[in-house]
């Protein structure tokens, strides 16, 4: 008897085999793919074109090869996404029983999926599903009009889930989509850059057009660094999937600015970017929170990245239709030292545009010093800034990629050690009697700055040194680190040489100031005389020999 039962349950086992080997000869997969593109086609209202199929009963479904499915016709003619194979997962009950095909799952491996932002802000993927773009793009493919003719034609078997598809696509889902080791290419109507993103996988579940759909999506960007989201999304928005619900958390790290492709090179913005936050859509406003770690940050083209990290603690509320948002809370840490940010920014066709505002008051100097790199100011080799307080109150406009900073900054009871000023000006030390040093006490120093790719503009310049006077001016740091300056000393000792030389001439200023030029770059500063201003019209004959004492005052390379 257990022999016998032994038998029977061998004969059944090879008997299974047999079927699983022989189903594939027996049902032609290929006869379901009109079906397949049909209830595609219908659910993303874009034509679909699926290559030969086949059974694989080991693997729970189907397989097929060359995938595609349209570009809306708003943005041009290239297939939104291509995909090397299409996993099609089936209940093989139906299909082994009736020949009847029910989809469980579909998974996309190596595909290439196009994300094009057009006029206004909208992005191809908007119309996914819309039957709009349902029915343009369809009529103009020939092929879409055989899938359509075939689908009518299929045989009986397959009519019920056919004509389900047909009648609407709301009736549309499957089990779980997955894209395996996909690429993105992101780009603009506006600017024929564009910027890849591989190894991007994504897992969602429970798809369709009336609940929400559990998603996580990994993908590696440029330059080596990661994106982790994960969360629920739906119901997916029929006239803009775009605006479609969203609650996620979103996770990056070591996204490196300058390889993202989204930031013009010319603007000099780069840094390493860590970031950990969440956001949340209800299809029509959004809100996002977060802390994003910056490292090695550089803000215009002639900076060099900080030397310490910045921490940026924040809350906004974006309007989706205007494409308008507002910092609801703005936190910048550097060592100890915050700042606020406030304001307002707006996306606009490639760009988003800035209008904000940071203000920080009584910061440490030493936390701040790292960050002057970035900003295009390079100390001179081995001077440093210690003790002191900074306050600066600055308006931020712009795009974000040419952003223009402005407005009052002022230093107070500062030490900038290994560098002494008054050692590199030989005029100053001979006309006031300073002795030498290694080190330059700053009592105030303060000015209104204007910050942009192409350099720095100071006006309103004063600097107090206690042991040598006033220097007031202006002038610029250039794109190249380059100083060109024109500034005013009143020193704190009138008498000796300087009295001398003010019976001789006026010095182009008031009684005890001397001008003078800064050049050379922030690193390597040169001090010269402005000769031409300091004799001006005052003087004839004695005028070449004055300029040779002032030059010789000077000196020529300090």
């Amino acid at each position: 008897m257990k022999r016998k039962g032994l038998i029977i349950f061998g004969s059944i086992l090879v008997l299974f085999i047999v079927v699983i080997f022989a189903l594939p000869f027996v049902v032609d997969v290929n006869h379901f793919r009109p079906q397949i593109e049909a209830q595609m086609q219908q659910a993303l209202g874009r034509p679909v074109q699926i290559g030969e199929m086949h059974l694989s009963i080991l693997a729970g479904g189907a397989s097929a090869s060359n995938i595609s499915i349209g570009e809306d016709p708003a943005f041009g003619q290239q297939p939104f996404l291509q995909a090397k194979s299409l996993d099609v997962g089936v209940q093989l009950l139906p299909l082994i029983m009736s020949h009847t095909l029910h989809v469980t799952g579909l998974t996309l491996r190596e595909p290439q999926v196009r994300l094009v932002r057009g006029p206004g802000g909208r992005w191809n993927f908007s119309s996914l599903g819309t039957g709009a773009a349902a029915n343009a793009p369809a009529a103009s493919n020939p092929r879409g009009r055989r899938n359509q003719r075939a689908a009518q034609a299929a045989p009986r078997s397959a009519a019920p889930q056919s004509n389900a598809a047909a009648a609407s696509a709301e009736n549309f889902s499957i089990d779980s989509l997955k894209i395996a080791d996909g690429r993105v290419i992101v780009a603009s109507t506006a600017n024929p850059r564009s910027h890849t993103y591989d190894s991007v996988n994504l897992k969602a579940e429970n798809i369709s057009y009336t609940g929400e759909m559990p998603f996580t999506l990994d993908t590696k960007t440029p330059g080596g660094g990661s994106i982790h989201v994960e969360g629920n999304a739906g119901p997916i928005n029929r006239e803009n999937a775009a605006q479609t619900p969203l609650d996620a958390k979103i996770s990056v790290k070591h996204l490196d600015l300058a390889t993202t492709g989204f930031v013009d090179p010319a603007s000099g913005l780069a840094g390493i970017i860590d970031y950990d936050g969440t956001l949340k859509s209800d299809g029509h406003n959004a809100s996002t929170q977060g802390k994003v770690m910056a490292n090695q940050l550089k803000l215009v083209r002639s900076g060099a990245p900080a030397r310490q990290p910045v921490a940026f603690d924040y809350a906004t509320q974006y309007n989706l239709q205007n494409e308008t948002g507002t910092i609801t809370r703005g936190q910048i840490t550097t060592g100890h030292t915050a700042s606020t940010l406030s304001g307002n920014y707006q996306s606009h066709a490639d760009a988003t545009v800035l209008h904000m505002r940071l203000a920080g008051n009584n910061m440490p100097v030493g936390d701040l010093e790292g960050l002057l790199p970035a900003f295009g100011v390079v100390l001179p080799p081995g001077s440093s800034l210690q003790g002191g307080t900074a306050s600066a109150n600055l308006a931020i406009e712009g795009p974000l990629d040419h952003l223009v900073i402005t407005g009052p900054v002022n230093i107070s009871n500062t030490q900038l050690s290994g560098y002494n000023i008054a050692s590199k000006m030989k005029f100053i030390s001979a006309l006031a009697g300073i002795s030498g040093g290694n080190s330059t006490t700053i009592q105030t120093l303060s000015s209104n700055l204007r910050i942009a790719p192409e350099g720095i503009q100071a006006q309103n310049l004063n600097l107090i040194v206690p042991t040598l006077g006033s220097l007031t001016g202006a002038g610029t740091i250039g794109a190249n680190n380059a100083l060109n300056f024109r500034m005013l000393a009143k020193l704190v000792n009138g008498g000796g040489l300087l009295g001398g030389l003010s019976q001789i001439t006026s010095l182009g200023q008031a009684k005890g100031q001397i001008p003078f030029a800064i050049q050379g770059t922030t690193s390597h500063p040169m001090f010269m005389p402005d000769v031409g201003k300091a004799i001006g019209n005052t003087v004839t004959a004695p005028a070449q020999g004055v300029g040779s004492v002032l030059n010789g005052l000077f000196g020529h390379h300090h």
